[in-house]
């Protein structure tokens, strides 16, 4: 946690950053999904290929699993008392 930063700084920056990567890679992996919906249809039994609930429930459950996997060491940095880390080093 750097010095005279607030709670609410850290966590935008540790989570923002992740954030954004996980739109990226979702929105790649929603357009790879659509491009191979003839091995989608196959995977997914009695959904069309192009079905918006799986493809939305997907890209959700993707984003929220990354953001509380990101929450995770966030979490742990807001808890180290900056002052005691200096003081170690």
């Amino acid at each position: 946690m750097a010095l005279g930063a607030r709670r609410k700084q850290v966590l935008r920056a540790a989570l923002g950053r992740a954030f954004v990567l996980l739109s990226a890679g979702s929105a790649a992996g929603l357009v790879l999904g659509v491009l191979a919906t003839k091995v989608l249809a196959f995977i997914v039994y009695q959904a069309s290929p192009n079905d918006p609930l799986v493809l939305g429930g997907v890209l959700v459950t993707m984003l929220l699993l990354g953001l509380v996997a990101a929450w995770i060491p966030a979490q742990k940095a807001l808890a180290v008392n900056p002052t005691i880390l200096m003081r170690e080093e």
